[in-house]
């Protein structure tokens, strides 16, 4: 043995600490990966809730599970809350709320006017002679001459104007009662003493659809109107409407009477539309008038002679004491 000689060291310890640096190392770097991830990872978490808990744009700012008892409340008080009622007020309204009547409307409301003559035994017997119907704003939809069924024994000429000459151009009842008929269907019928145009028409109208000047309360309670049950059109007209009508010695016009009639109606027509909307018919529509009452009305119209209307009425009550 030699002294003052090292020993060579070996391979093998040489391998083993290059072997301990990569284990290290590639442990670090997987705890950094490891890291790395997991703060990824958080990031993630914390962005996520951020979203969650930011209020949305219009939305109100509680939480969802504060919010639903709301929305339930809130849908329960709409179901438990009535329905409004029509014609009754609403929560909000001071009073009840009252329906305004349908109105018939200018195209389903017409005006009619007939002119009659005398037929029969002494022309006693009223016959149609002449027709006009107005639309509601006045215009004139139908104006004929018409001959009756029977001869004429009394052309009337002072009160209904027809003449002679007249009946050269009218046209056969039968004919014109199709196409009087046909105008009046579905429409209101507006005129004075209207039972007497439908009797000479042999028509019946709806009473429903019927609209009398002669019976309207709101007519006959204005100022300055006669007291009596029924008034004659020339006094409506003077005292309502401030116009002559019927004068001179040429007899009526149908187109004017028919007019005036219109003009009258259009005084009270939400007033009268609402009356018939909470009146019920007090009379079958089908039922028609008593013919003698007609008659006896229609001869003590102010605008026949004095002498006429008299020797009608004394023949009238002649003949029910002849009867009786």
């Amino acid at each position: 043995m030699v002294l003052g000689v090292a020993p060579e060291s070996t391979p093998c310890s040489s391998i083993t600490s290059l072997d301990t640096k990569d284990v290290v190392q590639k442990r670090l770097k997987r705890r950094s990966r490891q890291h790395q991830r997991f703060m990824a990872r958080k990031a993630l978490v914390q962005e996520q809730e951020l979203c969650n808990t930011a209020p949305r744009p219009g939305s109100c700012p509680q939480s969802s599970s504060s919010q639903k008892p709301a929305d339930s409340e809130a849908l329960g008080s709409r179901r438990q809350r009535p329905k409004a009622r029509p014609g009754s007020g609403s929560p909000c309204s001071k009073g009840p709320v009252t329906r305004e009547a349908p109105r018939p409307g200018p195209s389903k409301c017409i005006a009619i006017d007939c002119e009659m003559v005398g037929t029969g035994p002494r022309g006693r017997v009223s016959e149609l002679a002449r027709c006009s119907v107005v639309s509601y704003n006045g215009d004139v939809l139908y104006d004929k001459y018409i001959r009756p069924e029977m001869p004429i024994v009394d052309y009337r000429t002072r009160w209904s104007g027809i003449t002679r000459q007249h009946m050269r151009k009218a046209i056969p009842f039968q004919v014109a009662q199709k196409e009087i008929i046909k105008l009046l269907k579905g429409k209101v019928v507006v005129g004075h003493a209207l039972h007497n145009d439908f009797q000479a028409l042999k028509y019946v109208h709806p009473r429903s659809q019927t609209r009398d000047t002669t019976h309207v309360p709101n007519l006959l309670s204005q100022p300055s109107s006669h007291t009596r049950a029924r008034v004659s059109l020339k006094d409506l007209a003077l005292h309502l409407l401030h116009k002559k009508i019927q004068v001179g010695h040429q007899g009526h016009s149908s187109v004017e009477d028919a007019t005036t009639a219109m003009e009258l109606y259009k005084l009270v027509e939400v007033q009268w539309e609402q009356q018939e909307a909470n009146t019920a018919p007090a009379l079958p529509e089908d039922r028609g008038s008593d013919s003698s009452t007609d008659v006896e009305q229609y001869m003590e119209d102010q605008y026949w002679p004095d002498e006429l209307a008299q020797s009608t009425s004394a023949e009238m009550r002649e003949a029910q004491e002849g009867r009786e």
